[in-house]
């Protein structure tokens, strides 16, 4: 078992696959070259799983695959069933942009996923194309009903930005609601890669928007995840929307600007760099790609232990307003 200073059971890994990315969001990567790297750079799979395997076996029950945008990897379904053949039991899940899915979801299910977060900022041709600089709204569509027919466990993420797409939030919701899909709303993560001038909203700004048709509960903290839930009764929804649910629905807004956030943190990430990073909203990383090329499981269980007790207590917010990190590389 993985246990940081804090009393923390670390039992999530977030592995960023790749750095490369098919869209270009205003967020996260806006003015990276379309032509970043190639496949020949990234760290092979198969070192990758040498960490995978090491981690599972200290105790790691949940495992989330990101990028850049993980199905740019030409051998990512194949990883996964080594992953779900080494652990059967791991909760495997994917984080997308979707705009690759549809071809890709059964096979994925059939290798061992078992969940699928995805990326849905608008639900407007030009808007998306404003947001990612590609055409990709009827792909994405395409690729979320592709998942929700292999009985994928699906959650969709919005990012409302400011002047952009806020008033998208209850067209989102109510895609989610009609189809039984979670929606989590994510606050803007400030960083120095993202587009300049750029604003998010924050939770109670995503609530008081929500809140103009919706009335909402809260709900709970998510058990193994970073959101905080909400729910809207059922009875509401069969009469705002004409849609008849058998529960009440339940969405999730990331808030990582509110004090809470970092207590319950059960997770570190690797880059796709090969770098084990405690916190995302922190600087501090520690270089594991060399004993994952080599193997060496002795080397790697070191660095990984160094990498929980140097994890901090909470996010640099207070002291830090704009995180120098490219989330492209950590799957932020």
């Amino acid at each position: 078992m993985l246990v940081d200073g804090f009393g923390r059971t670390i039992d999530y890994m977030r592995i960023s696959v790749t750095e490369r990315c098919n869209f270009r969001c205003a967020y996260c990567m806006p003015n990276t070259p379309m032509n970043l790297g190639d496949e020949n750079e990234d760290v092979p799979l198969e070192s990758v799983l040498n960490f995978i395997k090491v981690a599972i076996i200290q105790g790691v029950k949940k495992i989330r695959i990101t990028g850049g945008e993980p199905l740019l990897r030409s051998k990512i379904v194949p990883f996964i069933a080594q992953i779900c053949d080494f652990a059967p039991q791991i909760d495997i899940a994917l984080t997308t942009n979707a705009f690759l899915l549809a071809p890709l979801a059964k096979p994925l299910k059939d290798a061992g996923l078992k969940r699928i977060n995805i990326s849905l900022d608008s639900l407007q041709k030009d808007r998306i194309l404003c947001i990612s600089k590609r055409d990709g709204l009827e792909k994405i569509l395409n690729g979320i009903e592709a998942a929700h027919q292999v009985g994928l466990k699906i959650k969709l993420n919005m990012v409302p930005l400011k002047g952009i797409n806020t008033d998208e939030i209850l067209s989102i919701l109510e895609y989610g609601m009609k189809r039984g899909i979670m929606v989590r709303f994510i606050e803007y993560m400030e960083n120095s890669h993202a587009k300049e001038g750029i604003m998010g909203l924050k939770l109670a700004e995503i609530l008081a928007n929500i809140q103009t048709k919706y009335p909402t509960q809260l709900f709970e903290k998510e058990v193994i995840g970073p959101a905080t839930l909400f729910k809207i009764p059922q009875q509401e929804i069969k009469a705002n929307l004409g849609v008849e649910l058998n529960r009440d629905y339940i969405f999730g807004i990331i808030a990582p600007h509110n004090d809470d956030f970092c207590k319950t943190c059960n997770r570190i990430r690797l880059s796709s760099e090969g770098k084990l990073i405690p916190c995302l909203y922190h600087n501090n990383a520690i270089d594991i790609k060399e004993a994952m090329l080599r193997g060496d499981t002795e080397e790697i269980l070191s660095r990984l232990k160094l990498c929980i007790e140097n994890k901090p207590e909470k996010n640099d917010w207070d002291t830090n307003a704009i995180s120098q990190r490219a989330f492209y590389q950590t799957g932020g």
